[in-house]
């Protein structure tokens, strides 16, 4: 109950904060250009709070904090009077209309830039892309890929980093052809070289696609030390008297190998107590800890008993450190947040070709509970995925759909290149199907959203 109430409370937290940013970018603009605004409403619904402003506005958090709205004078055929003709959102020109429509959206992406830089400015750590595994057979292993090589660029793009492999087999989804990897022994740092394997429809049909493992391959990753190095307060770990330093040795009698191994047996020994031996200042020592039962993301019963190994270390040369300054990372935030629209857009058009599968698509559920996730791993964490999400809100806004900003501003672009605006039937039947796409690709992530469940 507490972990549902803290999902939904992140997710609100989320929405407020990108919805009022999107919205403050079309008032703000609105008020530039001479418009008056009659309410600024964060969310939809019945009002819960009010506040008129000085200038008229009705400032409201609505019931639904599923998105907001900006109502201006003139807009939506709202009365009134001639002397504040002027004051309409239709009295003002084309190019300010535009500029109204899309100060939403680039406000989103300024959001992002700020929090980027925010997190840009903390320097930055990423890890060289070399293989650790590789599946026979694999997409990998037609290409000649071996366990220690380096993936230096892929179809002649750049990768300097494993999340740059990522970004790039995105772009692949769902496609046919060859795809070439270029890359080096890490032993043998002069010499490069280039293979190539055939990929066929790949990963079409697959629901949430592990790039990676779809690939073939696991990146290399140092062994998890079998030594405690955090237990968590109120947990079976810290009942059963575990301490940090203490070298996991033997569970139930069998020697724990790895980390991984000793994870998994907990996982498969839910409320069962498991007697295991540490070793703890040269000495042996037997405790008895019992995993309490919780859900995993597929609704399987595990055990959990709140405890994790020592930080990993990975070898030197593997690790790249960047500390970009303050213009720095100002440049590397613009920088992300083109790569993450880019991405998007590329992303959204493999979906409605077909390239991805729509079993892909999340709604506010999904985000809730990314949004919990991320929250739960740090204050960076929850700030990249508001980042990533404001990129998102400004996206999909500008799509050329009635009924959202982009939509407006394709209309404005008719009547200026027209001459007149488009007919009022025409821009009903723009609103009709507007709501109809949207309603089918709301109906579409939250039936996703409740499968999951």
């Amino acid at each position: 109950m507490l972990e549902n109430l803290a999902t939904g409370g992140w997710f609100l937290v989320a929405i407020c904060i990108l919805v009022a940013i999107h919205e403050y970018g079309h008032f703000i603009v609105a008020r530039w250009c001479g418009v008056k605004v009659l309410r600024f409403s964060i969310g939809f619904g019945k009002p819960l709070l009010r506040y008129t402003g000085k200038h008229g506005t009705e400032f409201v958090i609505s019931a639904i904090p599923l998105g907001g709205y900006v109502k201006m004078l003139g807009e939506n055929d709202s009365e009134f009077e001639e002397s504040e003709r002027n004051q309409s959102f239709g009295a003002k020109s084309v190019w300010q209309r535009i500029a109204i429509a899309a100060a939403g959206p680039v406000a989103n992406f300024l959001l992002a830039i700020l929090l980027y830089w925010v997190l840009f400015l903390q320097g930055t750590v990423s890890y060289s892309p070399v293989i650790g595994s590789v599946e026979p057979g694999s997409i990998a292993a037609q290409a000649g890929l071996e366990v220690g090589q380096e993936i230096m660029s892929i179809d002649g793009i750049a990768t300097p980093s494993r999340r740059a492999v990522s970004a790039h087999l995105i772009t692949r989804l769902g496609e046919s052809g060859e795809i070439t990897f270029t890359y080096k022994y890490t032993n043998d740092s002069d010499l490069v070289y280039e293979s190539s394997a055939i990929i066929d429809e790949w990963l079409r049909t697959a629901e949430e696609p592990d790039l990676i493992k779809g690939l073939g391959i696991n990146f290399f990753f140092p062994i998890s030390p079998k030594v405690v190095g955090l237990v968590l307060a109120d947990t079976p770990a810290e009942a059963a008297g575990f301490k940090l330093g203490d070298e996991l040795l033997a569970s139930d009698g069998q020697a724990i190998e790895t980390w991984v191994k000793w994870v998994d047996y907990v996982k498969a020994r839910a409320g069962q107590p498991i007697e295991t031996t540490v070793m703890r200042n040269g000495k042996l020592v037997v405790l008895t800890v019992t995993p309490e039962s919780i859900k995993d993301n597929t609704g399987a019963t595990i055990g959990r008993i709140g405890m994790g190994p020592e930080a990993v270390r990975f070898p030197e040369d593997m690790r790249r450190a960047y500390d970009h300054g303050v213009l720095g990372a100002a440049a590397k935030a613009v920088q992300e947040t083109i790569d993450t629209s880019y991405f998007l857009v590329i992303s959204l058009k493999k979906l409605v070709i077909g390239d991805i599968s729509t079993k892909n698509l999340s709604g506010p559920i999904g985000i809730a509970k990314v949004a919990a996730d991320r929250a739960r791993h740090g204050t960076s964490a929850f700030i990249s995925f508001l980042a990533y999400l404001s990129v998102v809100l400004g996206v999909m806004n500008l799509l050329p759909i009635p009924i959202l900003d982009g939509g407006q501003i394709v209309y404005c672009l008719v009547e200026a290149l027209k001459g007149s605006p488009a007919s009022l039937a025409t821009q009903a039947w723009g609103q009709k199907i507007g709501l109809a796409m949207l309603a089918g690709v709301m109906f579409l992530a939250f039936y996703n959203d409740i499968m999951r469940l």
